[in-house]
């Protein structure tokens, strides 16, 4: 279990170089014990689509009854905390607005670092980004022509106008630092796949050739300001997607709970690079309330890798090419054999070995 690292100058949470994960870790008690603090990703995590995970709720009522602190996470800037917070309750989620980081959150905490007191801030975004600068002191204003001091960027969702992403370039192409929420280039939406933050950033990148500060996730602000929000010792990130979430806690130095209801399918878990591999892996979020059993690994490169967890035996490299799996026993430990042979295969890269006739032998 890694421990988070703040710096005492400035709080900025540390990318910390970390070996290679070859396979995920053993926990003998359950994770809502083990850990203080759950960091949770909202979408493929807790809901879907406005609807919540099966058996989320439960879930997380029951972890938070043995005494784990639920924080919830989420890059998405254009909802402030209490509706998002009020959203959860509906849906019979524990949550208070304290509960709830947003990727605003982070950029506001940057930009008031970043320029003097009740400064001019050109904000580019909705109530869910205008919220968080205003509770930092800082004048929210609208056209580059109000000498901003700085130019922020959240997503606005589909009301934004076209004219308030021409002031952040003007603004921008004067030499004003740019600033962003977070940089996802696609949302989920119950009508499907929607822009994002991020694609609305390209627009402003290509009319002035500069880059934003990001503060979402997978980038380092995001962690620092869920750490000092929740005041987390022992926190656990929960997520459903590698390039984010995973990767979020990699850059924290903290470890994290894949689970398998949202984004990641059990193929690219296994193709994972060491950024992207997690501590633990559950099916839903039934796995907080789950100890976590041990991966052993034998053999080397020559003769190829064997991993056994619970009932099964996964092996890759040697004579035979690809990954195998044989035995019998819970599919999430056969799962987690195969990762930890395809991990250690692979060491600091990605495992190209196919695992198709193994996940099926998993219904996976």
């Amino acid at each position: 279990m890694i421990e988070p690292w703040i710096s005492p100058v400035r709080g900025a949470a540390a990318v910390t170089s970390q070996p290679a994960r070859t396979r995920t870790d053993a926990c003998a008690e359950p994770l809502c014990t083990a850990y203080d603090t759950a960091l949770l990703d909202l979408d493929g995590v807790v809901y879907i689509g406005g609807v919540a995970v099966e058996h989320a709720a439960e879930a997380l009522g029951g972890a938070r009854e043995r005494g784990m602190r639920l924080a919830y996470v989420t890059n998405n800037a254009s909802r402030p905390a209490a509706v998002v917070a009020g959203q959860l309750t509906a849906m019979g989620v524990p949550a208070e607005p304290a509960d709830v980081i947003t990727s605003a959150q982070a950029v506001a905490r940057l930009v008031a670092e970043a320029v003097p007191p009740g400064a001019r801030v050109l904000a580019v975004g909705g109530e869910g980004l205008y919220g968080p600068l205003r509770e930092r002191g800082l004048l929210v204003v609208e056209s580059a022509d109000d000498d901003p001091a700085a130019v922020v960027q959240g997503h606005g969702g589909p009301g934004m106008p076209w004219g308030r992403l021409m002031e952040a370039a003007f603004a921008v192409q004067r030499g004003v630092p740019w600033f962003a929420s977070n940089a996802d280039l696609t949302i989920p939406t119950p009508r499907g796949i929607a822009p994002g933050n991020g694609a609305a950033l390209e627009v402003v990148r290509l009319a002035t050739g500069a880059e934003p500060r990001v503060a979402g996730k997978p980038l380092p602000p995001m962690h620092r300001e869920t750490i000092i929000r929740t005041g987390a010792r022992r926190p656990l990130v929960v997520g459903d997607r590698l390039d984010t979430d995973i990767e979020g806690a990699y850059n924290g130095g903290v470890d994290a709970l894949l689970v398998l209801t949202g984004v990641t399918g059990a193929a690219a878990l296994l193709a994972a690079e060491p950024r992207h591999r997690p501590a633990y892996v559950a099916a839903d979020l039934r796995g907080l309330s789950a100890a976590q059993p041990e991966v052993a690994v034998a053999g080397g490169a020559g003769e190829g890798f064997v991993a056994r967890c619970g009932g099964w035996s996964a092996s890759a490299g040697g004579t035979e090419p690809g990954l195998r799996l044989d035995g019998e026993g819970q599919p999430l430990d056969g799962l987690r054999a195969l990762c930890a042979a395809a991990w250690t295969y692979a060491g600091e890269g990605s495992c190209g070995l196919d695992p198709g006739k193994a996940l099926a032998r998993l219904g996976l």
